[in-house]
């Protein structure tokens, strides 16, 4: 029973990222349009900015004001996710993969005698042999 209800909260929150998508590429064809929006960069500088406000909130301890940053946070690496691959620089589908894959083999996959740093070396080197035959 635990298992099927976390994973019936999985679906929920796969629903939300795709949600959340959507909505990010409503927000991107009506960027495209506009005179502020200055590319990808506009969400790159967007989040610099709001790792400082998460990091105020975060002093200041409060919650919901601290769950609304980290929302903000969300919305602009979902935003430079979709004009990223709309100037066609990424995938985002191969970024989530990427993601999993990464952080499984760090966390879940790791073999008993490795390191994280282990890990990250190997995948480094992979990343090198991968980009070598692009």
């Amino acid at each position: 029973m635990l298992i099927l209800l976390k994973r019936m909260e999985e679906i929920k929150v796969d629903r939300l990222v795709e949600q959340l998508q959507a909505v990010a590429q409503k927000k991107a064809q009506r960027d495209l349009k506009g005179t502020w929006f200055q590319g990808s960069q506009t969400y790159l500088d967007a989040l610099v900015d709001e790792v400082f406000e998460v990091k105020t909130e975060l002093q200041l301890s409060r919650k919901c004001f601290l769950e609304d940053e980290l929302a903000d946070l969300l919305w602009n690496i979902v935003c430079l996710l979709e004009h990223l691959e709309l100037e066609g620089k990424v995938e985002q589908k191969q970024v989530f993969h990427r993601a999993l894959k990464k952080y499984s083999e760090r966390v879940t996959e790791r073999l008993p005698y490795e390191t994280w740093n282990d890990v990250k070396a190997r995948q480094k080197l992979e990343l090198e042999k991968e980009y070598g035959k692009q």
